[in-house]
């Protein structure tokens, strides 16, 4: 009598392997793409912040004086000082300014592996161009009015720093001590290297395409996270309680997640199914859904908790799973802002 095994476990294994390739080369595929789609429809973009520094270290001799009153060494202590109070309305204005900026920058570009630059889409440059220039205006209007009580803001700092004022820490203005620049740096191998040294240029351009393998997972782990940061929030405002009462959640707890919806629609470069599967997903629990309504009515407000709450175990293992699927080690961008 013979008998034979439909999927033997040699042949069970073999299997696996081979889904495990061809998801791996998919995967692969789909990030060489992305990557090529980055590099060809994207621009680089840097936006540069000048800002007067309101905090100054102490020197070794305040420090020192300060140490006293606690028995300790100078030596041992780090200490500053405010130079503004920035809970002034004017100042906080000009601060308002600044956030709008990067918020802005943040929001309609992707993070690229280089210091201070992120990637913005060709056709966005002209229109970002525009609101950068109208933030600049309103930001040197505000400095405009800070600079009116900047009189009134030093008398107060004199009569709160005591013997740490110095009259030397203070511009005689305060016009041109704020600022936003922004430029688009070439982060393409020029062009001259192709004539000067060709093996260099060969390099240089792996070098390059490298970065863009890497920006691509730098947006894929920005949106996994953004995405799970709101999901678990909303969440969290739809099942806890205070008081024996379901908790009280702003509309921004609904309308930041369709706001995330439309960003990543925007600037999603389908480099990761899974991904594009789960935003989806959160995308249809939400639908149209109004945030009276999840205040007013209970049973949708448990439907979509429990269903976010699907939502959020998936993220969590994509997050994790993650690191074991990339090939490379990602590059953490560290923006100028």
């Amino acid at each position: 009598m013979t008998s034979s095994l439909l999927d033997p476990p040699e042949t069970r294994s073999h299997s696996r392997s081979r889904s495990r390739a061809r998801t791996a080369s998919t995967t692969n595929a789909a990030s060489a793409t992305a990557a090529n789609q980055l590099r060809t429809t994207m621009a680089a973009v840097r936006v540069s912040l000048s800002w007067f520094g309101v905090r100054k270290t102490l020197t070794p001799d305040q420090k020192a004086q300060a140490a006293e009153s606690f028995g300790a060494e100078g030596a041992f202590l780090s200490a500053g000082k405010k130079l503004l109070d920035t809970r002034h309305p004017a100042y906080r204005a000009v601060a308002a300014v600044r956030h709008q900026a990067i918020a802005y920058w943040r929001g309609i570009s992707l993070p690229y592996p280089e210091s201070g630059i992120r990637l913005i889409r060709q056709r966005d440059i002209a229109a970002f161009n525009v609101q950068l220039t109208t933030l600049r205006a309103e930001l040197d209007e505000k400095v405009g009015e800070l600079d009116q009580q900047y009189s009134e803001l030093r008398t107060a700092a004199r009569e709160r720093l005591g013997s740490l004022y110095n009259a030397a820490d203070y511009p005689l203005s305060l016009a041109g001590e704020f600022g936003i620049e922004w430029d688009f740096p070439s982060v393409e191998p020029p062009d001259y290297l192709r004539e000067l040294s060709p093996e260099l240029y060969r390099q240089e351009s792996e070098r390059v395409a490298a970065r863009f393998d890497d920006a691509v997972r730098m947006a894929e782990e920005a949106f996994m996270a953004e995405l799970q940061r709101l999901v678990t929030h909303l969440i969290e405002r739809l099942t806890g309680q205070e008081d024996g009462k379901p908790k009280i959640f702003r509309d921004s707890a609904v309308t930041n997640l369709t706001e995330f919806f439309e960003r990543f629609r925007t600037l999603n470069v389908r480099s990761n199914a899974e991904l594009d599967a789960l935003v989806d997903q959160a995308q249809r629990v939400i639908g149209g859904t109004e945030p009276q309504r999840l205040r007013e009515n209970a049973v949708r407000r448990s439907e979509v908790a429990s269903e976010l709450a699907q939502v959020e175990t998936l993220v969590d293992r994509l997050l994790v799973d993650r690191p074991r699927r990339n090939l490379l080690r990602p590059v953490r961008s560290r923006e100028v802002a």
